[in-house]
């Protein structure tokens, strides 16, 4: 059956397409739970996810080297901190939304880890398939996240989690995992070969002398000097060259008595990789469990609150084919904290999203902990000592709202810097305040810069600003009202009023991405009247502020 050029497959669903305009945010840092090194990089985000990505996209679009989330998995169970009973469509639109602003986010040999269940992860499949491309597809991982069945047990004994792997493009490169200790005891040295350990190999094919002639030869015994010939069922592993090369550095092992009559090959420890080819089936000897993860939840807070935490080995095997140390780890729904504390503890730098109140009361602490060197998870195996620091994050409330009149105004909440920091990240430049000259307040080339601000723009201050302006320097200047005669005074300088330049771009005063949308009548209810609107908590209520949660200064990054 033949197809259109524009037709092709593609998984529908109700709302798709319809993604909402986000408002890029500031961060703002927190001191108080800051903690460590001062000049650490590694970040802890506390607010809407969805809001916090596009709040780094500007900064960290394509740094990202793997990404690692663990979003609701739509099971129509209540759990402790998020609503997970979400209709089909509306679980596509809250998880492809946020998905698409993470691909961005990758950096080109980069990789996205999705833990998922069976109730929507082929959904999810086809969906990924189509944001990052079916060829960037690497791998449908089956991790073995129950050591035991589960005791509710009726048809299937549902034992696994899947965790759907993409690629950003053909850059990415995997690493090999450890070899275990049973694979390395393989190898013995008992004949003190100079070496060192080897393992032997099976020196034989299953082939007969009719398909492969030229493997079907005579070996000469090295100690009887008598033809050893294969069985005319099988053939050697190589070619006559190459046995005799095998033969003169003693490679080929004919027994510790030297009288085996089928040889096998010396595959030497020191020439393989050391390390193993990752698998698609994770069992928990290798990627650990739920229960230990509850474990190592209960260790360090007292309770295993948690419903699904994930054990810091499953992170740490994910990070060690995926990453290598200082590249940038991120995880968008951080839960307990796991990500974030394995990457800290494997040298990696690192950005946790959390919107429930456990960013302080869980994070926070966890990440305290691991910097002062806590031991417990893979604290031993990577021989951690502790080290290193976060900063913690919130989102600024949104740069508009409404007044008593209804009309857009600029949030009083927001003091210059932050302001200046808003409207470069809104207008796409970077905000890089200069010490000496107060209208370069953020650039977006060498030569093109932005300033804004509050105060009534006169035909005299904008005179003042072009005089210090090089020749080849071009200047956007916003602010709130400015003399009629200032606009197009000068080629080099555009002026623009705050808010309306802003109302088109994005939504204002919204800080819940849950996303509500209007449920699907059935057939026998279209028509009578309107549907009625169905709320899903993506991620959890916003916690009470703290005390001293004030915002001091935009975050800003180099």
């Amino acid at each position: 059956m033949s197809t259109s050029k524009s037709q092709k497959l593609e998984l529908t669903w109700i709302g798709k397409g319809d993604e909402p305009k986000l408002e890029p945010r500031i961060l703002i840092e927190n001191p108080e739970y800051s903690y460590g090194d001062p000049k650490s990089e590694n970040m802890l985000i506390h607010g809407d996810n969805l809001l916090a990505l596009k709040a780094l996209e500007q900064d960290y679009a394509g740094k990202v080297k793997c990404i690692y989330i663990d979003p609701p998995y739509n099971t129509g169970s209540a759990f402790s901190h998020y609503d997970d009973g979400v209709e089909h469509s509306l679980w596509l639109n809250l998880i492809t939304v946020r998905i698409k602003i993470l691909k961005n986010l990758l950096s080109q040999d980069g990789s996205i880890w999705i833990n998922i269940d069976d109730n929507e992860g082929h959904y999810l499949k086809v969906a990924c398939d189509e944001i990052f491309g079916r060829s960037n597809f690497i791998c449908g991982i089956a991790w073995e996240k129950r050591y035991s069945p589960p005791p509710d047990t009726k048809d299937f004994g549902y034992i696994h989690d899947q965790i759907l792997v993409y690629k950003k493009a053909q850059e990415f490169r995997r690493n090999l995992l450890p070899m275990t200790e049973d694979q390395t005891d393989r190898y013995k040295n008992p004949d003190n070969d100079s070496r060192g350990p080897w393992k032997a190999m099976d020196y034989t094919c299953r082939y007969n002398f009719r398909e492969r002639p030229n493997l079907y030869y005579p070996i000469i015994h090295p100690y009887s000097n008598e033809e050893i010939w294969p069985k005319k069922t099988r053939v050697w592993a190589m070619s006559k060259e190459v046995t005799q090369k095998n033969l003169n550095e003693k490679r080929i092992w004919w027994g510790k008595s030297g009288l085996n009559k089928v040889p096998a090959l010396k595959n030497f420890f020191s020439e393989i990789n050391q390390g193993m080819m990752p698998m698609s089936l994770w069992k928990h000897t290798l990627a650990g469990h739920n229960q230990e993860a509850k474990k190592e939840i209960k260790i360090l807070f007292g309770n295993d609150i948690f419903d699904t935490p994930k054990p810091e080995r499953l992170i740490q095997t994910i990070l060690t084919i995926a990453t290598n140390p200082g590249d940038l780890v991120l995880d968008s729904f951080l839960g307990s904290g796991t990500t974030a504390a394995v990457a800290h503890k494997m040298s990696r730098h690192y950005i946790g999203i959390e919107l429930g109140e456990h960013a302080i009361t869980h994070c926070y602490p966890r990440l305290k902990q691991v910097v002062d060197g806590e031991q417990g998870g893979i604290s031993k195996s990577v021989d951690w000592k502790g080290g290193g620091g976060f900063k913690f994050y919130t989102l600024a409330p949104s740069l508009l709202n409404l007044d008593k009149f209804g009309n857009w105004v600029i949030n009083k909440e927001y003091n210059p810097d932050m302001l200046a920091a808003a409207m470069a990240k809104q207008e796409g430049f970077k905000y890089a305040p200069d010490e000496a000259i107060f209208w370069k307040q953020g650039r977006s080339m060498e030569r093109d810069f932005l300033f804004t601000t509050t105060q009534f723009l006169t035909v005299e201050a904008i005179d003042r600003i072009q005089e210090e302006m090089k020749p080849e320097e071009t200047l956007l200047i916003c602010c709130k009202a400015y003399q009629p005669e200032c606009e197009n005074r000068y080629n080099s300088i555009t002026i623009k009023k705050i808010p309306s330049l802003l109302l088109d771009k994005c939504e204002f005063g919204r800080d819940d991405y849950s996303l509500k949308i209007v449920q699907v009548p059935t057939e026998d209810q279209e028509g009578e009247g309107d549907s009625e609107e169905v709320g899903s908590d993506f991620d959890s209520e916003f916690p009470p502020k703290s005390k001293s949660s004030k915002p001091t200064q935009p975050g800003l990054f180099d």
